[in-house]
């Protein structure tokens, strides 16, 4: 069998084992970040926090438990396998920049969203690049760049009562064996599912909805995610 057969043939549902990857959240202090890395440590992830400053990031790590660990920017870097990108957008660019050695070879998750607000509520921006995802890329020419985990609730994912969280996280890359370790680290936790969405071309999109999940959620008192139809297999 040829390897264009064996790839037509294979099933997308066969994901790697990840279990013993060290997963590293740069911008692990604030909201989203806090919520990811306390989500990949309760599904039994090795967890490290990093932030500007690493004693902020051991502050974080101790309140969280569950044998986080923290460390600034790039000594979190350094120790993960796998590292998610949760900064504010407007250190994005800056952040990564300085983390160029520590980051070159690793697997880099995006999960920022470009967004602006004014009185009519958020609105998406538009980064050179294209992209929050594609200026990363652009940014780390040595690491592996992939986007996800755009619209989870922060509130959900800190939010110690709630065991499970129903939705699906739009998965974004240019490498199949890249993306089936994110959609695999998305399967670790409960309720989620990991969905190939395509290459890092189409990561605008699934970053400017975010702006549409915000508008839903003020509207609605609620904290919204996504779920796509006709797609298997159902994690629920």
């Amino acid at each position: 069998m040829t390897d264009t057969e064996t790839k037509k043939t294979r099933d997308p549902w066969e994901l790697p084992d990840v279990s013993g990857l060290v997963v590293g959240v740069l911008g692990g202090t604030g909201d989203q970040g806090r919520g990811l890395a306390y989500r990949f440590a309760r599904a039994g992830q090795k967890v490290v926090i990093g932030s500007r400053a690493a004693e902020r990031a051991r502050a974080a790590a101790a309140e969280l438990g569950l044998g986080i660990e923290g460390a600034d920017n790039a000594e979190c870097a350094r120790r993960s396998d796998v590292v998610i990108v949760a900064v504010p957008w407007e250190g994005h660019a800056r952040t990564l920049e300085a983390l160029r050695t520590e980051l070159r070879g690793k697997l880099v998750v995006d999960c920022v969203n470009p967004l602006g607000f004014d009185k009519q509520g958020a609105y998406a921006l538009k980064p050179e690049e294209g992209s929050a995802a594609q200026q990363a890329a652009a940014l780390l020419p040595e690491s592996r760049v992939t986007a996800a985990f755009h619209h989870l609730s922060a509130v959900l994912l800190q939010d110690t009562s709630v065991e499970e969280i129903d939705t699906d996280v739009m998965v974004l890359g240019e490498k199949r064996a890249d993306t089936d370790i994110v959609q695999a680290l998305t399967a670790r936790i409960p309720g989620m599912r990991g969905v190939f969405a395509g290459r890092l071309r189409g990561a605008h999109q699934v970053e400017a909805l975010v702006a549409n999940l915000i508008s839903v959620n003020r509207r609605y008192k609620a904290h919204a995610g996504l779920r796509l139809t006709d797609v298997g297999p159902d994690r629920r």
